[in-house]
C-alpha cells in the first residue's frame, strides 16, 4: 500500500466555537477601552469645569482683569467630587491690585484638605468651600515697593539679594558671605524671618542726583514687614566708595519703611521672607479657612 502526503486539506481545521470566542474577547477589550477613554474624558472634563468655576470666583475676589490659574490635583477627579474632599488644589494668579500702591502683586496658594460640596461648585457657590490647610505667598515686585512712603523718593528703585553679614558689616572679612541664600543641611533653600537686600537707586544730594546703594534687612514681625537701613554707600559692592556720616544721617531714613501684610492676599500667618532679584516675597500659613478669605478686602 503506497502512502500519499499530507495536503493542508488533510489537516484538522480550527474549532469554529474557538474562532468565535476570540472575536467576542476582541470585542470587549475594544469596548472596555473605549469606555475607559470616555471615562477619563468625562474625568478630564469635569475636573476642568470645576477648575473654571474655582478660577472666575477667584478672579472676582482677587479683583483681577483675567482669570488665575487652577489646577486640581489627583486622579479621578470624579472620586474626589461625588466624595466632596479634594487633597490638593493650586491656585496663582499675577498682577494682583490692592489698595493705592500695591497694584502688580504675584500671588500662589495650595490649599490642602478641601471640602467642596459637587452641588456647591455646580452652582458657582464657593462660600461652604473650607480649606484644611493654606500655604501661600505673596510676591511684591520692585516697581510696587517703590511707591511705599518713604521709598517713593528714590527714583528707579532696584531690588537685589544680600547677605545679612554685608549689610552689617560691608566689606571686611565679617561680611564676606558672597551667596545670600541660606540654606540647611539638605542643602534646600531655607525660609527665614529675616534677610539681607540691597536697595539702590538716584537720590538728590546737595541740588545733585546720585546713584545710592543701600544695605538693609527686612525683617517679620508679626503681620508687619519692616525694611530697617544700616548702611549707605555710592557706587556698588564691588567699588565701595564710605558715604561720608553726615551723608548717611540725611539719607538712610528714605530707605526705611514697613508692610502691613495683613491688607494682602491670603489671610496667612506670615512666616518667613526672602528676596529674589526684582522682588520680596512674603510666605505665610493658615488652618481652618475658607475660599472667601483668598480675597484682598478686609472687613
Amino acid at each position: 500500500m503506497v502512502s500519499r502526503p499530507v495536503t493542508r486539506n488533510d489537516r484538522p481545521s480550527p474549532r469554529p466555537d474557538g474562532r468565535r470566542r476570540g472575536r467576542r474577547v476582541r470585542r470587549w477589550v475594544i469596548v472596555l477601552g473605549v469606555l475607559v477613554i470616555l471615562l477619563v474624558g468625562a474625568d478630564f472634563g469635569a475636573a476642568a469645569f470645576a477648575e473654571h468655576t474655582i478660577s472666575q470666583k477667584a478672579r472676582e475676589q482677587l479683583g483681577l482683569s483675567d482669570d488665575p490659574s487652577v489646577d486640581i490635583h489627583g486622579f479621578p477627579f470624579l472620586t474626589q467630587a461625588l466624595s466632596g474632599d479634594y487633597s490638593h488644589i493650586s491656585v496663582s494668579a499675577d498682577g494682583v491690585p490692592v489698595g493705592g500702591e500695591l497694584r502688580d502683586l504675584g500671588v500662589s496658594a495650595e490649599l490642602e484638605d478641601v471640602t467642596a460640596p459637587l452641588s456647591d461648585l455646580t452652582a458657582g457657590n464657593t462660600k461652604n468651600v473650607k480649606i484644611g490647610k493654606l500655604t501661600g505667598a505673596v510676591t511684591i515686585k520692585a516697581s510696587d515697593i517703590a511707591r511705599i512712603s518713604p521709598l517713593d523718593k528714590i527714583q528707579n528703585l532696584r531690588i537685589d539679594q544680600s547677605t545679612e553679614a554685608y549689610v552689617k558689616y560691608g566689606d571686611t572679612e565679617q561680611g564676606q558671605q558672597p551667596d545670600p541664600t541660606t540654606t540647611n543641611a539638605d542643602g534646600d533653600e531655607q525660609d527665614t524671618n529675616t534677610a539681607g537686600v540691597r536697595l539702590s537707586g538716584d537720590v538728590q544730594v546737595a541740588g545733585q542726583k546720585v546713584e545710592i546703594f543701600c544695605f538693609a534687612l527686612i525683617e517679620l514681625k508679626g503681620k508687619t514687614i519692616t525694611i530697617t537701613p544700616h548702611r549707605l554707600q555710592f557706587g556698588n559692592d564691588q567699588e565701595t566708595t564710605i558715604v561720608p556720616q553726615s551723608v548717611q544721617k540725611a539719607l538712610l531714613p528714605n530707605f526705611r519703611a514697613s508692610i502691613d501684610t495683613s491688607t494682602l492676599p491670603l489671610s496667612v500667618t506670615p512666616t518667613a521672607v526672602r528676596v529674589d532679584s526684582g522682588s520680596v516675597t512674603i510666605k505665610g500659613e493658615a488652618t481652618g479657612v475658607t475660599f472667601a478669605d483668598l480675597s484682598t478686602s478686609k472687613g
